[in-house]
């Protein structure tokens, strides 16, 4: 298991966090919340999240039918078991763990981080080109118990990540 590691003082997990900048995500944030609501994400909310992560792979998710994005959603928001969230994501074509991810994010903000390089940097982690399922769920573990034993929110903790290493490069 990696070691994830905060690569900053945790007295700045808040500041960095305000400092968050990144690409508009209020068409996401809703998306997820209506996703949340319904239980699985519409093709279109899908695609809106999907494309927002990464444009790399925009083809490829178009290839996912209505249904087939539907049924693996609705696992991904209504299973109790990460493991088979992430599995149930990471089927369907073009969706990697740090889709997936977001997918949860925007469904669960207050319960999921975004696996990012950005992110791992500042855990002192190198960043992949492939990520198994297995390893986002030590992510997902790790960034929980940060967040918890620094008494912020998991997407505050999932910001400042993402700024230090913004910060650093």
């Amino acid at each position: 298991m990696p070691q994830f590691e905060l690569r900053f003082p945790p007295d700045q997990i808040e500041s960095l966090a305000e400092r968050f900048s990144y690409a508009d995500d209020a068409a996401c944030r809703k998306a997820g919340a209506s996703a949340q609501r319904r239980g699985a994400y519409t093709r279109s909310e899908f695609l809106t999240v999907c494309n927002w992560k990464t444009l790399r792979s925009a083809s490829r998710v178009k290839a996912n039918s209505e249904t087939a994005i539907q049924d693996s959603t609705r696992v991904a928001l209504t299973s109790p078991n990460e493991v088979d969230r992430m599995d149930a994501l990471v089927a369907l074509e073009g969706v990697g763990v740090p889709t997936g991810s977001a997918l949860l994010m925007f469904a669960f903000p207050d319960d999921y981080p975004i696996l990012d390089v950005r992110a791992l940097e500042s855990l002192g982690v190198p960043g992949r080109s492939q990520y198994p399922v297995s390893f986002w769920v030590d992510y997902l573990q790790a960034c929980r118990k940060l967040a918890r034993e620094n008494q912020v929110s998991i997407r505050t903790l999932d910001k400042a990540l993402w700024q230090y290493s913004k910060e650093l490069s």
